[in-house]
């Protein structure tokens, strides 16, 4: 988007939270800087207590843009926690569109261009579009494989695409500070799920949310089978608190990992104290996503498309697993901290 004589582009504030992202750090921040936007533009990376190398990078990120158009400043967060993160940056930064990032994304060349322009033709007060998973060695390109496939994420549109819409949320999100400045901003208590629990305050209060598939982040995926079970256990176990804080927010995609994993679990119980028959499920459920893998290993390499099913089975288990033990006390404490949508004096 490039500006004309008369057209000012709005500047934009793009904030990031970062916790031990030393692989990927620089790239995401300079997918950033270059992006094409004529409009003002400043970075704020919030900084979590890392083991790694991620301090000293975002150090030299910002020493490297002093006096640049576009700077680079960190914020500390003692906490770690990604709405601590998000707050503290939103805090420190100062222009009129809030771009969300994560330490882990790359966003399309024309990312911010596009979104603001969205922002402005439909009035939404948040854009996004697809979580476009992209890895770099062959357990990643499985992951990132299962990841953009219906039969690991089901239909969700921000993982494998779809036409423009109103959404409910949406995958990280370019937002007009006017909204997150109404709402207070996000709940901290939502270790997980912030952004669908901010969302659905924006939408409460009136606002629009929306998914475009012109939007486009490129996220690594986790690096090991450890990393990626964790990751979907947590969005089980929020994606439950969520449930609970919001009881018609749940469908029939979200009770499919842990209906599987209550059937593969007593399938092998059956089979074992009762009958081999009880074997058939557990079976079944390997079969299906063996043949699941199949399409959505096109293109791959043979080691990648080995380790797709194992990906599947990983994001479904864990997920189920992380749905059906989530305490309803996290629940309790989470509904305790329920922000009211705060509407619009206009």
């Amino acid at each position: 988007m490039n500006a004309t004589p008369d057209v000012q582009l709005p500047a934009v504030s793009v904030i990031m939270p970062v916790l031990n992202e030393e692989r990927h750090l620089r790239a995401a921040v300079s997918a950033i800087l270059e992006q094409e936007y004529d409009g003002e533009m400043e970075v704020v990376v919030a900084l979590g207590p890392s083991t790694d190398r991620t301090d000293e990078i975002a150090a030299e990120l910002v020493a490297e843009t002093a006096g640049h158009r576009a700077k680079v400043q960190t914020v500390p967060n003692p906490t770690g926690r990604t709405p601590a993160a998000l707050n503290a940056a939103i805090k420190a930064s100062s222009h009129p569109i809030v771009v969300r990032v994560d330490g882990h994304g790359i966003l399309s060349p024309g990312y911010i261009a596009t979104a603001v322009r969205l922002l402005e033709e439909t009035g939404a007060q948040n854009v996004g579009g697809i979580m476009h998973a992209e890895g770099e060695n062959d357990w990643e390109h499985a992951v990132a494989a299962a990841m953009t496939s219906k039969i690991g994420v089901g239909n969700a549109a921000f993982h494998t695409g779809g036409a423009a819409q109103q959404a409910e949320t949406v995958y990280l999100g370019v937002f007009r500070r006017e909204a997150l400045e109404q709402q207070g901003g996000y709940n901290e208590e939502f270790i997980r799920a912030q952004d669908w629990e901010l969302n659905f305050r924006i939408r409460e209060a009136g606002g629009l949310i929306w998914f475009s598939p012109e939007l486009k982040v490129q996220y690594r995926p986790r690096p090991s089978v450890k990393a990626l079970a964790k990751q979907y256990k947590d969005y089980g176990r929020w994606r439950h608190v969520v449930a609970r804080y919001h009881e018609g927010s749940i469908n029939l995609r979200y009770l499919a990992p842990p209906t599987a994993v209550c059937a593969i679990a007593a399938g092998v119980v059956v089979g074992a104290l009762v009958t081999p028959w009880g074997f058939v499920v557990p079976a079944g459920y390997v079969a299906a996503i063996a043949a699941g893998s199949l399409p959505a290993g096109k293109g791959l390499g043979l080691k990648a498309r080995l380790q797709i099913p194992v990906a599947l089975a990983t994001m479904h288990m864990s997920w189920g697993w992380g749905f059906l033990t989530s305490p309803r006390s996290l629940a309790k404490k989470v509904i305790a901290s329920r922000r009211p949508a705060v509407l619009s004096e206009a």
